[in-house]
C-alpha cells in the first residue's frame, strides 16, 4: 500500500535535502514536499555575515511544489514573513495519509496545522526545541497554556533527540517516535578523507603549524553560539604556558561577532585564524584540517549540527552543557567532552587534555561509529514508522481531538 505524506517546510535546507530525496526513494510512500519561499542570496545570508546561495543541490531528487507567499519579508525567522493560505485547499483536496510539519514557528505551519485538524488529516510534527532555552517566567507561564493544548493535538511527535522527546512528553505528547538529527554521514566522511591530502596545504595556508592541535569553531558569529568564549579559553592556555606552536583555532564562519573576536585575538596575539564564511562543498576541508570541535553555544542552540558534520569527519567535540546535541553525540571521555556554558576555565581545560597524547584521535575513531546510529536512514525510518502508526489508530484520534 502507497501511502501520500505531504510535508512543509519553509525553505530549501541543505540538511533536509537528503531526507525528502530519500522519503522520495521509498516505494511505500508517495512524498510532496510543499514550500513556503525562495530566499534570495541576501535573506540566505542573513546572520552568516555574507549574501550566498548554497553549493549544494537542494530541490532535485524529490516531488516538491513552491507555495505563493503573501508577504515578504528579509528576516528567515519571522514568524510572519510566511502566509501561505494556499496550503489549506491544498490539504482538504490531495487527502493526504499523513502531513508533517517541521515546528510551529510560521504562519504557514498554523495554516497546515488547523487544516489538517479541521478535516481529521493526522498531522505529524518534528523538532528540536528542549526545555533549556532560557525564558522569561511569563513566557514559562504562556507556554504551559498553549503547548500543553496543541501539542497533544499532534497524531506523533518526532523527537530528533533526548532532549525534544523529554519537552514533547513535558507538554503531553500523545505519542513520540524518534526521528534523529543527522547529516548526510557517508558525503561528509568521504570529502573529509578526500581532504586529508591537502590537510598541510590548507594549514600553511592560514599560519597553522603541522604539529599543532586544533580547534575548530563553525558557525555564525552570533551571540547564542558565543565564540568568544573560546577565545577566551586559548588566551588561559596560553598565559598559562601552553606552547603557540602546540595549540591553534581555526575560526569559520561570519557574523555580527566576528569583527571583536578578530580585535580581541589581535589584542590578545593568540594563534587564531579566521577563514570567513565557507560554503558547504568547502566545509570537509575545515574538517580535515583541524583535530577537535568546539560548540560553546548557550541553550538557544537547539542541536548543533556541526557536531554531527564534525563527528562523520572523524572530529571528537567539546560541547557546552547547554547544547542539544550534547546527551546524544558527547559521551565524556568518548567522543568528547562537555563543559558548563560560560565556563571559559573549565573549557581550556578540556581543550589542554585533547591536546595530550592519542587521546583526540582515539576519540575520533569512536565519533565514526557513535555518529552511525544519526543516519537520514534512522530519520526516515522514524518518519515512516509514524505515518504507519495514523493508520493503524492515529487518524481516528487526531480527528476527534480536532
Amino acid at each position: 500500500m502507497v501511502r501520500k505524506l505531504g510535508v512543509l517546510c519553509t525553505h530549501p535546507i541543505q540538511y533536509y535535502a537528503p531526507l525528502f530525496r530519500h522519503l522520495a526513494s521509498d516505494p511505500s510512500l508517495d512524498t510532496t514536499v510543499y514550500y513556503c519561499r525562495r530566499p534570495t542570496s541576501k535573506e540566505q545570508g542573513e546572520g552568516f555575515g555574507v549574501s550566498f546561495d548554497w553549493d549544494v543541490d537542494l530541490t532535485s531528487g524529490y516531488k516538491h511544489v513552491w507555495l505563493e507567499n503573501q508577504v515578504r519579508s528579509s528576516d528567515l525567522l519571522d514568524f510572519y514573513g510566511y502566509d501561505t493560505p494556499e496550503i489549506t485547499d491544498i490539504i482538504a483536496k490531495e487527502r493526504f495519509d499523513a502531513f508533517l510539519v517541521f515546528g510551529w514557528h510560521t504562519r504557514s505551519m498554523w495554516q497546515a496545522m488547523r487544516a489538517c485538524w479541521k478535516i481529521g488529516t493526522p498531522l505529524l510534527v518534528r523538532g528540536d526545541s528542549h526545555l533549556r532555552v532560557p525564558i522569561s517566567r511569563f513566557k514559562r507561564l504562556a507556554k504551559e497554556i498553549s503547548h500543553r493544548y496543541f501539542i497533544p493535538r499532534f497524531s506523533a511527535c518526532l523527537a530528533v533527540g533526548r532532549w525534544s522527546e523529554e519537552y514533547f512528553a513535558y507538554y503531553g505528547a500523545r505519542r513520540i517516535v524518534r526521528s534523529p538529527h543527522f547529516v548526510d554521514n557517508d558525503w561528509f566522511a568521504g570529502e573529509s578523507l578526500k581532504a586529508k591530502s591537502l590537510r598541510s596545504g590548507f594549514r600553511e595556508s592560514f599560519g597553522i603549524p603541522e604539529e599543532a592541535t586544533v580547534f575548530l569553531f563553525a558557525g555564525k558569529f552570533e551571540e547564542k553560539k558565543r565564540p568568544m568564549d573560546l577565545l577566551w579559553a586559548l588566551k588561559r592556555l596560553i598565559e598559562g604556558g601552553v606552547s603557540r606552536m602546540e595549540m591553534r583555532l581555526l575560526m569559520v564562519g561570519d557574523g555580527i561577532l566576528k569583527p571583536s573576536c578578530e580585535q580581541f585575538a589581535k589584542t590578545h596575539d593568540l594563534p587564531a585564524a579566521f577563514t570567513g564564511f565557507l560554503n558547504q562543498t568547502a566545509m570537509p576541508m575545515a574538517y580535515a584540517a583541524s583535530d577537535v570541535l568546539v560548540l560553546p553555544s548557550d541553550g538557544r542552540e537547539t542541536w548543533g549540527l556541526v557536531v554531527n558534520e564534525a563527528m562523520a569527519c572523524g572530529l571528537p567535540a567539546v560541547a557546552s552543557d547547554k547544547a542539544g546535541c550534547g546527551p546524544d553525540l558527547v559521551k565524556e571521555g568518548e567522543t568528547g567532552f562537555i563543559f558548563p556554558c560560560g565556563d571559559t576555565e573549565a573549557l581550556a581545560g578540556k581543550m589542554d587534555r585533547l591536546t595530550r597524547g592519542s587521546l583526540a584521535g582515539t576519540m575520533g575513531r569512536n565519533c565514526s561509529q557513535r555518529i552511525a546510529d544519526y543516519s537520514v536512514e534512522r530519520a526516515a525510518c522514524g518518519i515512516l514508522d509514524a505515518v504507519r502508526w495514523c493508520e493503524n489508530g492515529g487518524k481516528r484520534r487526531a480527528s476527534n481531538g480536532a
